[in-house]
Formats: C-alpha cells, sequence, structure tokens
C-alpha cells in the first residue's frame, strides 16, 4: 500500500455540471486562517488482502446557490463544488490518518451577487483493487462530534472480476452496508472500514 495523495492544499477543478452546461469558474481562494482543523483515522478490519490504493478527498460545497447566477440557458443556478485531495499516512496496513480543514474555503463575492459561504458536506475515502472502490463517507455532522462511522463489505467482492480487472477511469463503487447483518448468511464472509475525527487544536 502507498501514499498517493502528496498534499491537502492541491486544488482540483471545479465541478459544476448540471443539465449539461458549464458555468464559468470563479477563482476560489483558499481561507487565510482556517482554525477548525480535524484528524481523520481510517481504520481496516478483516480486510482479504491488500488494497492497490488508498486514497482521501475532501467534498466542499457553496451553501447558499443565491450569490451563484442563473444560467442563460437552462435558467437553473449550478451549485460550485470542490473536492480536495486528503493526504494519507499509513500507520500500519490497517489505519491511515489524514487531516481536512472544515473551512478550508473563502467565503467571498465570487459571482458579483452577494457572498458565497462555503460549506464542508462530507469526507470521501476509497479503497482500490483493479477497477474496484470500495467506497465509504464521514458526514460533516459525525466529524464535529467525534462519531465513528463503520461500514461492511462482502470478501467476495474483493475477489470479483472488476477486481481482477486493470484501473481504468470509471471504476465500479461498492458503498457496502451500514449493518455486518445486511449480508445475511454471508455476514461472517465481510470487512468493514472504520471513520474517525478527532479536532485537531492549533
Amino acid at each position: 500500500m502507498k501514499r498517493l495523495i502528496p498534499a491537502l492544499a492541491v486544488l482540483l477543478a471545479l465541478t459544476t455540471t448540471a443539465c449539461g452546461q458549464a458555468m464559468k469558474q470563479p477563482d476560489i481562494k483558499l481561507n487565510p486562517h482556517p482554525k477548525m482543523r480535524y484528524e481523520i483515522t481510517l481504520t481496516i478490519e478483516d480486510a482479504p488482502g491488500p488494497f492497490d490504493a488508498i486514497e482521501g478527498s475532501t467534498g466542499y460545497q457553496v451553501s447558499n446557490d443565491r450569490c451563484v447566477p442563473l444560467t442563460s440557458f437552462s435558467g437553473v443556478r449550478l451549485t460550485p463544488e470542490k473536492h480536495v485531495p486528503m493526504a494519507l499516512t499509513r500507520v500500519s496496513d490497517k489505519v491511515y490518518k489524514g487531516e481536512l480543514y472544515v473551512d478550508l474555503l473563502k467565503d467571498e463575492d465570487y459571482f458579483g451577487l452577494g457572498l458565497c459561504r462555503w460549506s464542508m458536506p462530507f469526507a470521501d475515502f476509497g479503497l482500490q483493487i483493479g477497477n474496484l472502490v470500495f467506497g465509504h463517507s464521514i458526514a460533516l455532522e459525525d466529524i464535529l462530534v467525534g462519531k465513528s462511522v463503520t461500514r461492511y463489505f462482502n470478501n467476495g467482492s474483493y475477489f470479483s472480476e472488476y477486481a481482477k480487472s486493470k484501473k481504468d477511469d470509471h471504476p465500479l463503487i461498492s458503498s457496502g452496508r451500514a449493518n455486518r447483518s445486511d449480508f445475511g448468511q454471508d455476514s461472517k464472509n465481510t470487512f468493514s472500514t472504520t471513520l474517525t475525527a478527532k479536532e485537531k487544536f492549533q
């Protein structure tokens, strides 16, 4: 397993797609003094083997879309979103740690229609083998209270044809189940991932 994401501050392109229309990308700025810093721990239990890649990212979106102009063609507002890679540090084969800032992006009047306020609804994690990704997310409300969130996955998927095939740009995503018992008689043939948040004071 390897550390794949080099730095939290490396920003990906803005995602703003709806109804097939594109919106002019604003110059989104970083908050010069972010304060809401959290450490996220990913714990893997009973996985049937190693993974080709383990990655994390943080999702941000504008929470008040009235600051966003209507598109000329469809007449809808395309809420700006941004996904920021999260650097993951391998602690052991089972444990990875990363950090995020809830207030990473700067609230600003990006479109001349008033202050756009950024929110951070979730952080995403993916464990990839072949062309299959086992996905897990933790919501902001769970991050703020330090709640642990666990997902369960069927071991059979790990050995599926997708897992054996070559990685491409459109992997199959497995979101698992919230409870091991959801797998019924196959519940013992599962592994789990747990995400836990902890505030990191400055």
